[in-house]
């Protein structure tokens, strides 16, 4: 690493305290009770360890999070989240490994893991939209499903990958793994997620008529335009084409191989980068930080990120 680089990606005590800073904004917190203003530092113990006056128990800034028990130092974890969150189309994990001096299994732990904080719980954000206010859904189709091959001369998209997304015109954007694009598994991730009284822009698919999803619903046919007049403006999904494009670029030029069960921590990866763009006033450090703010209660272990289903 180049000595130019920012303390916390060099140095194990800069990248503790940076965390602390974002973690504990106002002195440590107990992640076992939650008591603040109650730690002491332990004599003779290493940097950052503290104990609790209120449950007797001692902790650092990892416990609880995705970096919980991590022998990978701690700057390691930083300098890997920064290069992460800003890399538009990512960092595969033989890249990182090179960039990092790790090996390339730790490379994909470290990465999965930050992902697993880029993601947003769902219902813990209000639906997109609102009054006065576009939101624009669209699907997208990646790679081949699991178990599934593509006979010679088969055409159709039912062979591969669906992503729905919807973005707010201007705003956030939430993107879901879906086992198809049915109206059985469209219609509830909008109802879900998009405010009733938004202006709703979609394609010509039948799938999004009579959803009742939005208060108005306003549709472009790709067959013969990409954008038209409507009632409340221009109608085209063109925020989404351009997410659309930088996510298979990703997936196919940087990722390449990505298991099904892992898709939907790809897709917050992605999600989070759109949702914390420059447009939108964040810099590749803010960006950074924001993605520390998620490590809280989303601890992974090896087994958990090999087997578990991605929601």
């Amino acid at each position: 690493m180049s000595n130019k680089m920012p303390a916390r990606f060099t140095n194990e005590d800069a990248a503790r305290k940076h965390l602390e800073a974002i973690q504990w904004p106002d002195g440590p917190v107990c992640p076992h009770c939650g008591v603040l203003d109650r730690a002491s530092a332990i004599s003779g113990g290493r940097p950052g360890l503290y104990f609790c006056g209120a449950c007797r128990t001692q902790y650092t800034v990892t416990v609880g999070t995705v970096m919980e028990r991590s022998k990978v130092p701690l700057h390691i974890w930083l300098y890997c989240n920064h290069l992460l969150c800003s890399s538009k189309k990512g960092l595969s994990s033989h890249q990182m490994a090179r960039m990092l001096g790790v090996t390339y299994k730790t490379a994909w732990f470290l990465t999965m893991r930050l992902r697993k904080a880029m993601e947003v719980t769902p219902g813990s954000e209000p639906p997109l939209g609102g009054p006065g206010k576009i939101v624009e859904a669209d699907e997208a189709y990646i790679g081949k499903k699991d178990g599934k091959r593509k006979h010679p001369g088969s055409g159709g998209a039912g062979h591969k990958r669906t992503v729905l997304s919807l973005v707010e015109r201007g705003g956030k954007i939430r993107s879901f793994k879906l086992g198809s694009s049915t109206k059985a598994e469209i219609v509830p991730a909008l109802l879900a997620n998009v405010n009733r009284k938004s202006t709703l822009h979609t394609d010509g698919a039948q799938v999004y008529k009579y959803t009742r999803a939005a208060a108005v619903h306003e549709s472009v046919d790709h067959n013969k335009e990409f954008v038209r007049e409507g009632r409340t403006g221009p109608v085209h999904t063109n925020t989404l084409e351009g997410f659309f494009s930088v996510f298979k670029r990703g997936m196919v030029g940087t990722y390449q191989h990505c298991g099904e069960q892992h898709l939907q921590r790809y897709l917050a990866e992605f999600d989070f980068r759109m949702n914390h763009r420059v447009k939108l006033g964040y810099s590749d450090d803010m960006r950074a930080d924001m993605a520390l703010k998620g490590i809280n209660g989303k601890r992974l272990t090896y087994r958990r990120t090999d087997k578990a289903s991605v929601n």
